[in-house]
C-alpha cells in the first residue's frame, strides 16, 4: 500500500482575476488557455497553494470560460496563494508573464462563496457582418416573438438541442462599423446557451443569411439584475 503523501496547507489568501482574450488569442480554448496559465504562475514566481494528494495541482479554480473563437473583456478565475500578497502586484506579475492578448486586467481579494455563483449572465457583442436591412431587424423581431426557439449543437455528449429564447434576457439590434450589431444578454444555465446558438436561431426562426461567420465579444459577465436590465460586475459591490 503505497504511502499517503504529506496534507498541503490550505490557502492563505484567495484572488480574483479578471481577464480578456483579444485580437487572434480568442482562438484560444480553455484547455489552451489554462495552461498558459499555469506556465505564467510558475514562471512568475507567485507562492501558488497546491492541492493534497498523489497528484498535486495548483489551486486554480475557472468559471464561466466562452467558447473558442469568441473575443472577452470578462473572464473569470480564482487563484490560491500560499502567501498573502498585494492582489495589484499579482495581477501586474502574471499580466507581464502572459502572452499580449491574453491580458489580466483587473484582481480583486476573494470576497468567499464560489466564483461561479456571481456569473449567471453575460452581455454579449455580435457583429454579423452584413448590412441591417439585410433583414435583420425582422429576424430579432421574430426570434423575441417566439415562446421557443430550439437550435442543435454538438457537445461533448453528442447532439444536444437547446431553447434558446428562454435563455435570452435581452436583445438589440444597432448599426456598427461594419454592418448590423447585436447587444445580446443570455442567461447561463445548463446546458449553456452560447451566443453562436443564438445566431443560429435568427437564421432558423427569422431568416437571417449570413456571409462571413460574425465576431463576438463578451463585454460583461455576472448577476443578471432584472430591474436595472443589467449585468452586474462582480468584483463591486451593489
Amino acid at each position: 500500500m503505497r504511502e499517503q503523501p504529506p496534507q498541503q496547507a490550505p490557502p492563505v489568501q484567495r484572488v480574483r482575476l479578471r481577464y480578456a482574450k483579444r485580437g487572434r488569442l480568442r482562438f484560444t480554448s480553455h484547455r489552451d488557455f489554462s495552461r498558459a496559465f499555469e506556465r505564467a504562475v510558475a514562471r512568475s514566481g507567485i507562492p501558488v497553494a497546491y492541492s493534497s494528494g498523489f497528484n498535486p495541482h495548483p489551486r486554480i479554480s475557472y468559471a464561466g470560460a466562452s467558447p473558442t473563437g469568441a473575443a472577452s473583456e470578462a473572464e473569470y478565475l480564482e487563484i490560491g496563494l500560499a502567501e498573502k500578497l498585494d492582489v495589484e502586484q499579482v495581477r501586474r506579475v502574471l499580466d507581464d508573464t502572459l502572452p499580449a492578448g491574453l491580458d489580466i486586467v483587473e484582481a480583486q481579494e476573494s470576497p468567499g462563496g464560489a466564483l461561479a455563483d456571481t456569473l449567471q449572465a453575460s452581455r454579449w457583442r455580435i457583429e454579423l457582418l452584413v448590412p441591417r436591412a439585410a433583414g435583420v431587424d425582422a429576424a430579432v423581431a421574430a426570434f423575441l416573438a417566439a415562446e421557443h426557439v430550439a437550435v442543435q449543437r454538438m457537445t461533448k455528449r453528442g447532439l444536444r438541442e437547446f431553447d434558446t429564447r428562454a435563455a435570452v434576457s435581452a436583445l438589440e439590434v444597432a448599426e456598427g462599423e461594419r454592418g448590423a450589431e447585436l447587444e445580446l444578454v443570455v442567461q447561463h444555465g445548463t446546458p449553456a446557451v452560447r451566443p453562436d446558438d443564438v445566431v443560429s436561431a435568427l437564421v432558423s426562426v427569422g431568416g437571417l443569411v449570413l456571409g462571413d461567420p460574425p465576431l463576438m465579444t463578451r463585454l460583461e459577465q455576472g448577476r443578471w439584475d432584472e430591474s436595472r436590465q443589467q449585468v452586474l460586475d462582480p468584483f463591486a459591490s451593489h
